[in-house]
């Protein structure tokens, strides 16, 4: 076997321990009653969410779990599956193990897990692609299926590029296709009426090709804001539409029915289509399709043609995806009173999570059979980071310097390298994934037990959980504004701020007013250039440099990166063609733009009545 190498290999840092029979799991239980953790210390954010959307309720709808309790389920739960194993493959108290993680919030599961594990659901994953074919019946069974996920806590993606174009002749009813975009605003429309588990509403991603003949319609569709608000929209830009662009040439529209071209137009001109929308609404974004494809794990069994609703984690038809992360600012050694990554400790973290999340694949009970059957094909996982920004801080690095970039390179890299190890280790001691021969994995001689590992989620909800700065973002604001599961709005002002402000004789109360106004405090003169330096926001930062960020995380893993290129609203739409433009080159899977007030409602700000 071949395994990555360390950049560290001055540090023995292995796998876990693989034990043998004298040393069994710990007992599992059922039992609501955790270990005592004097470490479970949740911010007031927190117990909001947790209370809101996480912990279990009766039919009376009264919270009857406590936080700790919370964490005891999912990890007593998870280990269950050690047992289907070798006993002198089993990890020793594992929930216990699972519990510490969580409760310390080093780690945390995606929200389905933390929602159902040990319940009556048990439905555990957060991605899910599914296929859409040019016939009513595979139509409406796949709105049927969204349904399905939906209700059990999941987010779906959906390739449209099969489905003729509106107007295309019908040869079985003598009519004509009312074309991609009107069984669109059907799962739309779907999505609006099922709850995920009861407590949210579910997300989607549309993707519809560059060649496919109705591309300037799906481009325009949110330029009306009441449109498809239930959906991610992206554009699968090919190789050849780049080369066209390039060359200043048209390309070919291909009717998907009948694969005739219908018509050509100038690329520059779509682009342009594109970068408009995208500057104007935020949508669509940019999947970049052979990208994606050639890092495909195993092509043997299809060409993956969409993603889950946030972009990072393409998928086949019919595969779905647990994620995690972990709280990299949770991660830190003083070293001659310096501040650095703490490798050894968080190496440890990574071995226990990619562990955890391939026993999630065992404990999952899928919403369809073929979800089930194509995920235990290739028993893809997606372990990635929060709490970048967060570290960033720590470390005294502006997230806009080559420091940064530095960083993410040093931390992803070493990363990458220990979740591979421990998918290999996990293969030695249970097999690799089915569907291995023919893979990409087989052909580079890595025997890996998930066909992925690695993944950059956007980490919305378990960063609220875990108390700092969501996936790989820099600050939106100092102080921020999130608006959450259906109009909660949470504000809070940066908890490092408030300490290094203090240290520095600040009166945090006559600086709130000009924090909630602007989301830079690069103006604001009284406060001093060394706390400006380092709490530097989205605004801040370029757009060359947003995407620079984005490419290092995406050398490093082994599936997407979520992130959006947040611009602020003087941003031209020749820097979003720029962005657009530099992410291709760099190897990037995607791109989202978002310039400040192009929205009537964003997730972030930095007040309650201003987008900023």
């Amino acid at each position: 076997m071949q395994a990555a190498q360390s950049p560290y290999p001055h540090r023995s840092i292995g796998l876990l321990p693989v034990y043998n029979g004298a040393m069994s799991i710990q007992q599992t239980t059922r039992s609501s009653r955790p270990p005592r953790s004097p470490r479970l210390r949740l911010s007031a954010q927190a117990k909001i969410v947790l209370r809101g959307r996480y912990l279990a309720k009766n039919r009376a709808g009264t919270i009857i779990e406590t936080p700790a309790q919370l964490f005891w389920r999912v990890a007593s739960d998870i280990a269950q599956a050690e047992r289907l194993y070798p006993t002198a493959s089993r990890l020793p108290h594992a929930a216990q193990r699972w519990y510490d993680c969580m409760t310390r919030l080093d780690f945390l599961p995606n929200s389905p897990a933390l929602m159902n594990a040990g319940r009556r659901l048990q439905q555990l994953s957060a991605c899910f692609v599914l296929p859409v074919e040019d016939s009513l019946a595979s139509i409406y069974d796949s709105l049927k299926h969204q349904a399905l996920i939906h209700q059990s806590g999941g987010g779906t993606g959906f390739s449209f590029h099969h489905v003729r174009p509106h107007n295309d002749r019908v040869a079985s009813s003598s009519g004509v296709a009312s074309g991609p975009i009107s069984f669109m605003r059907l799962f739309n429309l779907s999505t609006d009426v099922i709850k995920q588990g009861g407590t949210r509403r579910g997300a989607n991603m549309g993707i519809l090709r560059i060649d496919h003949p109705d591309i300037l319609d799906f481009i325009a569709l949110k330029e009306t804001p009441t449109e498809m608000t239930n959906f991610n929209l992206s554009v699968g830009i090919t190789d050849s539409f780049m080369q066209a662009l390039a060359r200043r040439r048209t390309y070919a529209l291909i009717n998907p029915h009948t694969n005739k071209q219908t018509r050509r137009l100038p690329a520059s001109l779509v682009f342009d289509r594109l970068v408009e929308a995208a500057w104007g609404s935020g949508e669509p974004g940019l999947v970049f399709l052979d990208t994606i494809n050639r890092t495909n794990p195993t092509p043997r069994l299809g060409t993956i043609e969409s993603t889950n609703p946030c972009g990072e984690q393409p998928l086949l038809a019919y595969e779905s995806c647990t994620l995690g992360s972990i709280n990299v600012a949770n991660f830190l050694a003083r070293r001659v009173a310096r501040p650095t990554i703490d490798f050894v400790r968080l190496a440890e973290t990574i071995s226990l999570a990619v562990r955890f999340l391939d026993n999630v694949i065992d404990r999952n009970r899928f919403p369809l059979p073929q979800i089930d059957r194509m995920t235990k094909q290739t028993r893809k996982v997606g372990l990635g980071i929060m709490g970048f920004a967060d570290l960033l801080i720590a470390l005294n690095i502006p997230y806009n310097s080559e420091g940064a970039l530095h960083t993410a390179k040093t931390l992803m890299e070493f990363f990458q390298s220990r979740a591979h190890l421990a998918s290999a280790g996990l293969a030695a001691e249970r097999g690799v994934f089915p569907a291995y021969r023919g893979s990409r994995l087989q052909t580079l001689h890595q025997r890996h037990r998930n066909a992925t590992v690695t993944t950059i989620a956007p980490t919305g909800s378990i960063s609220l959980i875990a108390d700092c700065s969501p996936g790989i973002e820099p600050l939106y604001g100092v102080q921020e504004v999130r608006r959450i599961m259906d109009g909660v709005v949470l504000t809070s002002l940066h908890p490092a701020f408030i300490l290094r402000a203090r240290a520095l004789g600040l009166d945090l109360d006559s600086l709130r007013a000009d924090l909630a106004a602007h989301p830079s405090i690069q103006h604001l003169t009284h406060i001093p250039e060394e706390l400006r330096r380092l709490f530097v926001t989205a605004h801040d930062v370029s757009p060359e440099h947003h995407v620079r960020m984005q490419a290092v995380f995406q050398r490093y893993s082994d599936s997407g990166v979520s992130k959006t290129i947040n611009l602020p609203a003087t941003a031209t739409k020749a820097e979003v063609a720029a962005a657009f433009l530099l992410a291709y080159q760099l190897g990037c899977k995607g791109l989202t733009v978002f310039r400040t007030g192009s929205r009537e409602r964003q997730v972030f700000s930095c007040s309650a009545s201003h987008p900023c």
